[in-house]
């Protein structure tokens, strides 16, 4: 395992990632894969609204037709447009990110997306149900978190955080976009659990600092989004999702679905995570990560559970259906990102678009 940190590096403090990533707030723009990213690309690289005016109501933008809403042409230029709402884009101008014909374009993604997701998953009111069938461990095994406790590698590990670092790296910042949507017990609820995922007022706590640390820890980079180049479409998918819920109201209870099934599944799959690290005798800021989620988030689903799904549909049972949405969707799109490392890995290959370095 030469990709560990060496004994001296192992002794900086936590702090020394704070420091060293304070400065790199914007991602880098990455390459373009397939004709609309690379439009995309060029267009971000000038001013805003620069000779791209639509036609007879049609897009500027190539490469929609007959797209496949999964595909890495889509899913990263759905990506390109949520950063603009995040940290922005290193060198795009900012007014792009309220650009017409650019949230054109994003509304189009957008219900290639929404369109794709809803035509897989089997929908439905009972929302108890569905949180229900989280807390029972499938047939088969846990999937992803029990392959790598078991027989996981190290170097599949430092795979699967470059995977995860696109999201861990902003983590629970989607979810605050349900705040300003959300009034009463399911405000004050989501707002306790997120208080926690920010570190409780403590910089070096806040989980997102946490995740970059076990990424310098596992030697790899920990600037934010700097594997954007490296991250395969399932994983982009995953996120993407996510901001989508998150910035349309019309969505909130997709959102809050969503988090609730995050908060239910995490301590468990934290908890094998974990064993996998100390197995594999990784550094601690890399166990530290996981077993830090073990508990908060065992507390966490409780408060999602009680404090806010049960109250939001006492304030809004019309939003059963999107509540079960959100726990279905991000069930799908995990499911398919763990088949797309599992076979990469049965094959013998990396699961990312690029080996990392031994």
């Amino acid at each position: 395992m030469t990709d560990r940190r060496t004994d001296d590096a192992r002794e900086e403090p936590v702090t020394s990632t704070l420091t060293r990533t304070a400065g790199r707030a914007e991602a880098p723009l990455p390459g373009a894969r397939g004709a609309l990213t690379e439009a995309l690309l060029a267009a971000l690289r000038t001013p805003p609204g620069a000779g791209r005016t639509s036609r007879a109501g049609r897009s500027p933008w190539p490469g929609l037709a007959g797209a496949d809403p999964y595909g890495e042409d889509v899913q990263l230029a759905l990506q390109l447009c949520y950063e603009l709402h995040y940290r922005g884009l290193r060198d795009v101008d900012p007014e792009w990110e309220w650009d017409p014909e650019l949230l054109r374009l994003r509304g189009e993604l957008e219900r290639l997306l929404l369109d794709r997701v809803r035509s897989e998953v089997a929908g439905g009111t009972d929302v108890t149900a569905e949180l229900g069938a989280l807390l029972v461990e499938p047939a088969g095994g846990a999937g992803l978190s029990r392959r790598l406790a078991e027989r996981g590698t190290w170097q599949q590990m430092r795979e699967y955080f470059v995977h995860r670092s696109v999201y861990q790296m902003k983590e629970a910042d989607p979810y605050l976009w349900a705040v300003p949507r959300l009034h009463g017990r399911p405000k004050a609820g989501l707002v306790a659990v997120e208080y926690d995922e920010y570190g409780a007022g403590h910089a070096e706590r806040v989980h997102a600092q946490l995740f970059a640390d076990l990424m310098a820890a596992a030697g790899l980079d920990s600037g934010y989004l700097h594997h954007l180049d490296d991250v395969p479409a399932p994983a982009l998918a995953v996120v993407n999702l996510t901001s989508l819920f998150g910035l349309h109201r019309r969505w909130r209870g997709a959102l809050v679905g969503h988090f609730t099934a995050v908060e239910t599944t995490t301590a468990s799959s934290a908890r094998r995570m974990t064993a996998a690290l100390r197995r594999l005798d990784a550094p601690e800021e890399c166990v530290h990560f996981y077993a830090e989620h073990i508990e908060a988030d065992a507390v966490h689903e409780q408060v999602m559970r009680r404090d806010v799904v049960s109250a939001l549909l006492e304030q809004e049972p019309a939003l059963a259906a999107d509540l079960v949405l959100g726990i279905q969707a991000i069930g799908l799109l995990e499911d398919r990102l763990s088949r797309h490392l599992e076979t990469a890995w049965d094959a013998g290959t990396t699961s990312l678009r690029r080996p990392l370095p031994e």
